[in-house]
């Protein structure tokens, strides 16, 4: 039994479970982190919002490069080229129409925002099928080179002045170019929360929060709540991936990881299956592109440089590649040590020890050392600068896990190839068999 199995059979609930259980111990320690800093209910509500929201992104997006890497084998590094195409098209669709002397030089087409979703999904995913037709026939670091060069040509596109302002359906509308795209649509948790007839609950549930937090708490509130929304697409990102991943489809996937030539030899088209693996993905990855910025009131293609790709690597390595569990994992882990814990940490070390002289530059810092033996200055140094080291400790977590699990921290998953359990068939055939009967598929007879 793996050491993943093991933990999950000890907890009640099996895997959600532990996804619960490790939830609850990250909260807790970030609470009691904000107890130690003397933050008001306020300010600790604001921390649980802020880190299920990144638990929440991380989480969909390691799930998405799942599909990709653990499922299917395909080697995508160009995740955030997809991400922003999801954001942008949403953007170009929802955005209300120009209006002169407005605040945004440039307009949508003033769809509903759900419909704009769906585009940026469909985009992303077309965006995909058109990557994926030449490059899946290419070896793995081919795919590789390939995806990272679609997401540098799609930033570099946006940022183009080219597509700053253009003329669709006899509209103005555009990307915005280097200086960026205001997202000046409908609030987006008062759209998505009104389609699905939850707005008038939502309201109540402000007006119960002002008894405890008199002072405008609807910004809490709107955090809060949009990190459960976020939370529920990856209750639905894990349900579709499972659901996936038991289907014959799933199954001529991981067939392909294992050996294509095989899964080739059994009479499976498998460019067509790696074409559709890689579409579904894209979309899911455009999905969680469009969850993370559509809130955040303007976007710039620089924000889309690879960086936010090997972050997602990091945390899909974290939990361990072809398991849904393990993805969830790797992303709540990602977002709550090495994304926002190095900010929180570097708060806690300003409180407990308020008059720490450090080194100014590295040098100072690392002569010391040298010269005398003494790690002090180099020590407190590190301690300073603790938030600006933070992709460091992010490159040794990842070469530690490379040297010591690098199948995840959870050990590797032993995943079902059926949706329904076999295990109590196989117990009735080998009690049969041991009292001296005969099962069906022995040979007995079929009462059928």
């Amino acid at each position: 039994m793996s050491v993943r199995e093991d933990v999950a059979d000890r907890i009640p609930g099996g895997d959600a479970g532990l996804i619960v259980s490790v939830l609850l111990g990250m909260y807790a320690a970030y609470i009691l982190a904000g107890v130690v800093l003397g933050f008001s209910l306020r300010g600790q509500l604001n921390t649980v919002a802020t880190l299920t929201f990144f638990i929440g992104v991380f989480a969909m997006l390691s799930l998405a490069l799942n599909l990709h890497w653990g499922y299917t084998g395909l080697f995508n590094i160009g995740i955030v080229g997809f991400m922003a195409v999801g954001i942008y098209v949403m953007a170009l669709v929802s955005k209300p129409l120009y209006e002169a002397g407005g605040a945004s030089q440039v307009g949508g087409l003033g769809l509903p925002i759900v419909v704009g979703m769906i585009a940026g999904m469909a985009a992303a995913a077309l965006l995909g099928l058109v990557v994926a037709l030449p490059a899946l026939r290419l070896r793995a670091d081919y795919l590789a080179i390939v995806t990272i060069a679609m997401s540098e040509i799609v930033r570099f596109s946006f940022l183009s002045g080219d597509f700053q302002q253009f003329q669709l359906f006899g509209e103005r509308v555009g990307f915005g170019g280097g200086s960026g795209l205001i997202l000046d649509y409908t609030d987006p948790l008062e759209a998505v929360l009104s389609f699905v007839g939850l707005w008038d609950a939502y309201l109540g549930l402000v007006d119960a929060f002002g008894i405890i937090i008199p002072n405008n708490p609807k910004p809490i509130v709107d955090g809060l709540v949009y990190g459960a929304f976020l939370l529920a697409f990856v209750a639905a990102y894990y349900w579709l991936l499972k659901r996936t991943g038991e289907s014959p489809f799933g199954r001529v996937l991981k067939a392909i990881r294992e050996d294509e030539d095989v899964a080739n030899s059994l009479g499976k088209d498998t460019n067509r299956f790696k074409v559709k693996a890689f579409m579904l993905g894209c979309a899911l990855m455009g999905l969680a592109g469009i969850l993370w910025f559509m809130r955040s009131g303007a976007v710039t293609p620089n924000t889309f440089r690879p960086r936010i790709t090997f972050f997602i690597w990091i945390a899909l390595i974290i939990g361990g590649a072809g398991s849904n569990t393990g993805s969830v994992l790797g992303g709540a882990v990602f977002a709550a040590l090495l994304y926002q814990g190095p900010r929180t940490l570097k708060n806690l070390i300003d409180t407990v020890l308020p008059s720490t002289s450090a080194p100014s530059g590295f040098g100072p810092a690392i002569a010391p050392l040298i010269s005398n033996l003494d790690p002090a200055p180099l020590f407190f140094y590190t301690l300073d600068s603790i938030r600006q080291l933070q992709l460091v400790f992010m490159g040794l977590v990842l070469i530690w896990l490379m040297h010591n699990r690098p199948e995840g921290l959870l050990g590797h998953r032993k995943e079902t190839a059926a949706g329904i359990p076999l295990t109590a068939q196989r117990a009735q055939e080998r009690q049969a068999t041991t009292d001296g009967g005969t099962s069906s598929s022995r040979g007995g007879t079929n009462d059928e």
